[in-house]
């Protein structure tokens, strides 16, 4: 476990011999960088830095969160990054390619990246499939320009392996935290250490033939705006809780849906399917999702954690309140907290 934090910890800059391309939320199809012989790197922000440089371009009214990103992209703290693959899975993350697409043109002496959108959409029809169909084409004609590489159906299939095999242990991994033997920061190493996948599936088998201590704490399940950093869990498992389990993009459901049949088809389906996510699900969907795995974890409290300007998660949690009220789970709703802050008055109240 603790070569997975470190790797977590020490994730910017990355340090990689190959092809490096950033990723900026959870529909960029990892699978495809890696059959193009390229590592795909999740960009994070950085609480608690100054985000002035952000704000220039995108204004006050964003997601701190993907303030920081761009940031940190304008400051190159990210280290060597040869392209930019950015997904319109929330409005932030689509302001943030926008921005920096405009900035290549306009002042490339920033030195930003090339980017592209994957944009891919998630609701139920033969219609939508189609036309995701043809975004993942047109994404793997330009990861081919990108990487000289040609990604054959072989290298697909390969690719699609190993990242099902890696779904797999993380949810392995993460489920441990139903026993207590895992922490809620240190689930979020292992879902977020930056790894060529085969090596990071080695380290995760690593974990589960493991013997951790046990951890005492209150069981508490976290649901609401996605964490890209460990602050806020550190600060709940601080202050006596132990986080069981979260339905974000940065934990549990990364993991949740697999892609089964190693062909493009079906990847395209995996995420089209994919979620339910705060921006995007519908409040019945997250409310059944989040209180059967509530239940799944054994949680004692759900906290729904809210960043300022995220503006999604309050509409489900009157929803997931009632769910998880006929299950005898309290939930609690903590909103517009900064980034990677928590006032934990709001959430151990009583």
């Amino acid at each position: 476990m603790e070569r997975l934090v470190d790797h977590y910890e020490r994730r910017y800059p990355v340090e990689a011999g190959g092809f490096v391309i950033g990723c900026v939320g959870q529909d960029v199809p990892v699978e495809l960088v890696t059959a193009a012989g390229a590592l795909p790197v999740r960009l994070a922000g950085r609480p608690g830095t100054d985000v002035a440089a952000g704000e220039t371009y995108l204004g006050r009214g964003v997601d701190p969160a993907t303030l920081s990103v761009l940031t940190r992209l304008l400051a190159g703290e990210y280290g060597r990054l040869d392209r930019l693959l950015v997904s319109r899975d929330c409005e932030g993350s689509l302001r943030l390619f926008y921005a920096v697409r405009e900035l290549r043109r306009l002042e490339p002496g920033l030195g930003l990246p090339e980017t592209h959108l994957v944009d891919v959409l998630h609701l139920p029809h033969w219609t939508t499939t189609r036309y995701v169909r043809g975004r993942f084409a047109e994404l793997v004609a330009v990861l081919e320009r990108w990487t000289g590489t040609r990604l054959t159906e072989q290298r697909i299939a390969s690719a699609i392996a190993l990242h099902d095999e890696r779904r797999e242990l993380w949810r392995a991994v993460s489920a441990m935290r139903r026993d207590l033997r895992l922490t809620g920061v240190q689930a979020l190493a292992a879902f977020g250490a930056v790894l060529p996948v085969a090596e990071h599936n080695r380290l995760l088998r690593q974990v589960l033939e493991s013997d951790p201590d046990v951890h005492a704490g209150r069981r508490v399940f976290l649901t609401g705006s996605s964490h890209d950093n460990p602050d806020v869990y550190r600060s709940l498992e601080g202050a006596g809780g132990v986080v069981v389990g979260e339905d974000h993009d940065w934990g549990d459901l990364l993991a949740a849906r697999l892609v089964g049949e190693p062909t493009l088809a079906a990847l395209v389906e995996r995420y089209q399917y994919n979620g339910p996510t705060a921006a995007r699900a519908s409040i019945a969907a997250r409310a059944a999702h989040t209180a059967r795995a509530a239940v799944d974890r054994g949680a004692e409290l759900v906290v729904s954690y809210v960043r300022r300007n995220d503006d999604a998660p309050p509409w489900d949690f009157p929803a997931q309140r009632e769910a998880l009220r006929r299950h005898g789970i309290p939930a609690v709703l903590v909103d517009r907290q900064e980034y990677g802050s928590i006032d934990l008055a709001e959430v151990f109240v009583g």
